[in-house]
């Protein structure tokens, strides 16, 4: 089995996979979007990348996905462990919300934000909130307080901040980020994080 590969990107696709030669071998590699961004953003200026592999195989075909952390990867398995969920289904999971979001929207039992994921049933969103309780790495606190005329309350960060702090843990640097979100310009305020971030990506690989 593969676990790791090192090597320089030769081709990229819109749907986040790419051919990675490593060794004078050119590997076909499955990934969620955003990925080798993410991996470039771990190794900045170096030639070649590093690839956390997980290794497919089924009895007609061996399928290679690749992860820029060992975390991610870990993640991806914890998903496809679930009832009824493939590696398609994980990817776009991971796609739409990155391994931190991931085990933020499972730690706070956030049914509608796993529902507004392409593909995602609401019986299989439950399904993912039952079976990975506990299983993910806890994701870091971020509410903050803001001052208002009654007192302190909570208040969390504005759908431009969530939309840059996906694209830097994505690997992109901030300035980076802050082009392509400029581009999609008030779009940002009222469409669904999930498709910004698509967008987004697609404008970065450009």
């Amino acid at each position: 089995m593969i676990g790791r590969l090192t090597g320089v990107i030769v081709a990229e696709e819109a749907d986040g996979s790419f051919v990675l030669d490593a060794g004078g071998v050119g590997y076909e590699i499955n990934a969620p979007l955003g990925t080798v961004g993410r991996a470039r953003g771990l190794a900045p200026g170096a030639d070649k990348l590093t690839f956390f592999i997980h290794t497919h195989v089924r009895e007609d075909a061996l399928s290679l996905f690749g992860f820029a952390t060992s975390d991610d990867k870990a993640t991806f398995r914890a998903l496809i462990a679930v009832s009824n969920v493939g590696p398609k289904m994980a990817l776009g999971l991971l796609s739409a919300l990155p391994a931190e979001d991931l085990a933020r929207a499972i730690a706070d039992k956030d049914l509608a934000r796993l529902v507004a994921v392409p593909g995602i049933g609401k019986k299989t969103a439950e399904r993912l909130l039952l079976e990975l309780a506990g299983k993910l790495a806890p994701p870091p606190k971020t509410k903050v307080l803001e001052r208002t005329e009654n007192g302190p309350r909570a208040a969390g960060p504005s759908p431009t901040e969530l939309l840059m702090g996906a694209l830097v843990r994505l690997g992109y640097r901030p300035g980076e980020a802050e082009r392509a979100i400029a581009q999609l310009g008030p779009r940002v305020d009222r469409e669904p994080l999930q498709n910004l971030v698509r967008e987004a990506l697609a404008l970065l690989v450009r």
